[in-house]
């Protein structure tokens, strides 16, 4: 009988309240002040208030999918506001919006009710496919207007967006639509003050909102999680400033990114994304050639002023440090961020025009209060890879240093003179291209410039490097898993005597059949997981609502437990509530994803006995991964991962399926909100802030994911990255690098996607060579769910085929999820064979070390 970690007690608990508030407070450190003519923040008594908006009431905490989570309550921007003493003068076009809300998606909810009579449970699928889209905003009538009661209106614009579709770049999507900037230019020329709040996951174009008049202040909130409503009205009222700065570029137009015609449905060619931008993702692009942006990389203002002032530059071969003085100039508390960059020289490898190497925020400092912040980062960590060469090389030349508030604020204050080129790290080359691809050049382009900045470089400190000086790292590359020779031993080795000593893990693998190693490998799923019932992604019979778990099978005799995997990037998604009788068997009550109800209730219905006991399992929703960046503050994201490990261990789980962290390439990917940034830097310490946070708990561990080149939903399962090997170093790869030599979370989630050809589930050179050889990664890799398996039941054909279970151990994927029988028999079938009997021969070796890393990782995570 499985162990049941979730309370009897249905009152809100202690712990709920608590990881509340310290949600709501990490918010307001990532939400970011785009425009403010003093509107904000309102001063005096809360009084009176105009509130209208999509997101007025139906505030969006996180996006869909894998990224939702089963919260208590949310709370609204409605409720925030009248919590902090507002009396909203406008319910009554909220009511009417709600309700057209509602209709909108009871009629969606039918049509699944319908594709599932029809398709069965495949039909699922199209809550991906074929998400809900919100109807247009209700028109503000003259008669909505309450300029007699109140001068204060604020709008909040809100976007959802999530797994497995891809944004459009369309009204209502990317776009606003007429609707609402109606609705804004209607309230903004009615009001003395109008305030605009983003309550969205990703970038959206901002021409239109910025083009009305009366607009005095633009808020981004982003998705700040269940308390997220609270947080607002804290930063509304100035009891929190918001000291967030983007991590994304927003562009003035969706045409001005590299990828804009070609990315995932635009060019209609989802089979195969050409990465031909290379290394000019984000601002290193719109630097590099010279693009204004609308709101520029690392950009964000708060209620008050600072200066920024650069005291000392200190750089040898080992290390660079930058120190700054940062002195509220204004009238209001507030923190900043600093951000520092480098200009490497062009020499045989072309340069973006800049790159973040680091960055510091202050406390929060009194109106006239200082603080200087020691900003450091390696020397090395300037090189750039050469494919030609194959390894990470600073070229001879000039590096200029800068630091600033944002990417277009920079200004150069050091210049470091190497004397001749440095090979920094010697590895192989890896993930080769598997077709011919033109790359984006800068030939030819003008960069980004101001007036200074001539007479800065000519007038910059200069420290000379030698290149003798500096350590040269070679990896070694591991061979083939070697067989672990069977133990003399002959009584049944435990994890207990392996923990006590008496055994080793070597002798307790080695006594395992391959039946036993293969189902070990494989998640405890024995069907088409997409036919088991409409909680998609939610197979764990210990623990209701996680996604998986791996196998009980050698609990009894050997004492190997299982590991639980609950999903959710903001939090931990589980069933909220279900029921438990005196036998064991876990009756859920609902669904761990919301906008199920009406296919829950066409499901047959288990006779639940009487005497069931009922169990509750609530958990908090932190703040959006992308606003957790925003606020570029490492201990505030460690708090975060805090909150989520803690509940990991009062409800009995193991490995997060987060942090999701890849790169916001397009800012039209569903998932983006789930991702921190644009940059490698930026998303490799924020994993590894959210990892220390989760790992301060010994049960607990993180996955990061999805490793790699998850860049687009649309066709997810089935899309051929092709991408050079400088841009998989420099761009796609370095924050998984800097997350696993950081921090070492537990585990890596393979994404479903192939890179130039193959699957990443069955990429050697991708889990084996780089993640563990080169980064020295030793937890467990997994797959992402039903990547070796057919989500659509046979109904679309797809040019890009699966992956193998086979595949998987072969290439040091140690988990596939959330498991088959096919993937059992696919591991068994593989072992022993010759090239060209199977797609993946496997040797016992390869089986073992999978095995034994997965029990590895089982023995380190021991609860109380």
């Amino acid at each position: 009988m499985a162990r049941i970690f979730a309370t009897t007690n249905p009152e809100v608990s202690e712990r709920e309240l608590r990881n509340g508030e310290l949600s709501r407070a990490i918010a307001p450190q990532g939400m970011v002040l785009l425009e403010n003519n003093g509107a904000l923040p309102l001063g005096g008594t809360p009084g009176k208030i105009a509130l209208y908006g999509n997101g007025a009431r139906r505030t969006v905490k996180g996006g869909t999918g894998s990224g939702d989570v089963n919260s208590r309550s949310v709370v609204n921007v409605e409720q925030g506001l009248e919590a902090a003493g507002f009396t909203i003068v406008t319910k009554d076009w909220i009511d009417r919006d709600m309700k057209a809300f509602d209709d909108a998606k009871y009629a969606w909810s039918m049509k699944l009710v319908e594709a599932f009579k029809k398709e069965g449970r495949s039909a699922i699928m199209r809550i991906f496919s074929d998400p809900f889209i919100e109807p247009a905003v209700r028109p503000i009538e003259d008669a909505d207007l309450k300029t007699g009661e109140t001068d204060t209106a604020v709008y909040v614009l809100a976007r959802n967006s999530g797994e497995g579709k891809d944004r459009r770049d369309l009204p209502g999507e990317y776009e606003l639509t007429e609707e609402e900037i109606t609705a804004i230019r209607k309230i903004a020329s009615a009001y003395a003050r109008t305030i605009v709040v983003l309550n969205v996951g990703s970038v959206i174009d901002m021409k239109e909102l910025l083009a009305i008049e009366g607009v005095d202040a633009i808020l981004l909130m982003s998705q700040a999680g269940n308390f997220g409503g609270y947080a607002l009205a804290d930063v509304l009222t100035g009891k929190a400033a918001p000291s967030g700065h983007l991590t994304s570029t927003w562009a003035v137009n969706y045409t001005d990114y590299p990828c804009a015609d070609t990315f995932s449905h635009r060019n209609g060619d989802v089979d195969d994304e050409y990465y031909t931008e290379g290394i000019y993702v984000g601002y290193r692009y719109f630097d590099t050639f010279n693009i204004a942006p609308q709101y520029p990389f690392g950009y964000g203002k708060t209620y008050t002023t600072f200066t920024v002032e650069p005291e000392d530059v200190r750089a040898d071969e080992k290390q660079v440090c930058v120190r700054v003085k940062v002195t509220n100039t204004g009238k209001l508390p507030g923190r900043e961020v600093v951000q520092v960059y480098y200009s490497a020289p062009e020499g045989a490898l072309e340069k973006p025009y800049q790159e973040l190497a680091g960055y510091g925020k202050t406390k929060e400092l009194a109106p006239g209060g200082s603080e200087t912040l020691e900003i450091t980062f390696e020397t090395r960590s300037m090189a750039s890879f050469d494919p030609q060469k194959a390894a990470w090389v600073l070229e001879k030349g000039t590096y200029y240093i800068r630091a600033g508030v944002h990417s277009r604020a920079t200004r150069v204050i050091a210049a470091l003179k190497l004397d001749d080129d440095v090979v920094t790290e010697q590895l192989k080359n890896k993930l080769l291209l598997d077709c011919e691809m033109k790359l984006l050049s800068r030939k030819g382009a003008v960069p980004y410039s101001y007036p200074a900045e001539a007479e800065e470089k000519a007038k910059a400190k200069v420290t000379v490097l030698n290149a003798g000086k500096f350590d040269k790292k070679v990896i070694r590359y591991s061979g083939s898993a070697e067989v672990i020779p069977k133990t003399d031993k002959t009584e049944k080795i435990t994890m207990e005597d392996v923990r006590s000593g008496r055994a080793t893990l070597d002798e307790l693998v080695s006594q395992l059949t391959p039946f036993e190693m293969a189902t070990l490998c494989v998640g405890t799923s024995r069907g088409n997981f997409m036919a088991e019932g409409p909680q998609i992604g939610a197979a764990s019979a210990a623990c209701p609502g996680a996604a998986g778990d791996t196998t009980s099978l050698l609990l009894e005799d050997r004492g190997v437990r299982n590991l639980i995997l609950p999903d959710g990037p903001a939090g931990l998604r589980l069933t909220p509530v279900f029921k438990v009788d005196p036998a064991g068997k876990i009756y859920s009550v609902g669904s761990p994803f919301p906008g199920f109800e009406l296919l829950q209730d066409m499901m047959p219905k288990p006779e639940i006995p009487e005497d069931a006991v009922t169990y509750y399992q609530y958990t908090t929703a932190i703040p959006i991964a992308t606003l957790l960046a925003q606020t570029w503050d490492v201990d505030a994201i460690e708090a975060a991962g805090d909150i989520v490990g803690g509940e990991m261990e009062e409800f009995g789980c193991d490995l997060w399926l987060a942090p999701g962290m890849n790169i916001h390439r397009n800012p039209l990917c569903g998932r983006n909100f789930e991702y921190y940034s644009e940059d490698p830097l930026v998303a490799g310490r924020c994993a590894a802030a959210d990892t220390r946070g989760v790992q301060k708990h010994k049960s607990a561990g993180t996955t990061i994911k999805h490793y790699a080149f998850n860049n687009q939903e649309d066709n997810r399962n089935h899309v051929n990255s092709h991408v050079d090997e400088r841009a998989i170093r420099e761009i796609y790869l370095k924050g998984f690098e800097i997350a696993i030599k950081e921090a070492q979370p537990k585990s890596i989630m393979t994404s479903y996607n192939l890179i130039n050809g193959e699957h990443t589930a069955n990429s050697y050179d991708l889990i084996n060579a780089m993640a563990r050889d080169e980064w020295g990664f030793e937890g467990i890799v997994m797959t992402d769910w039903g990547t070796t398996g057919d989500l659509f039941g046979g109904t679309v054909q797809f040019k890009y085929g699966n992956s193998y279970a086979s595949g998987c151990v072969k290439a040091g994927n140690d988990l596939t999820m959330p498991g088959s029988e096919g993937d059992v028999n696919d591991i068994l079938n593989a072992l022993d064979k010759k090239a060209g009997e199977v797609p993946y021969p496997l040797t016992l070796g390869e089986l073992q070390a999978c095995a034994k890393r997965i029990l590895k990782v089982i023995l380190q995570m021991e609860r109380d």
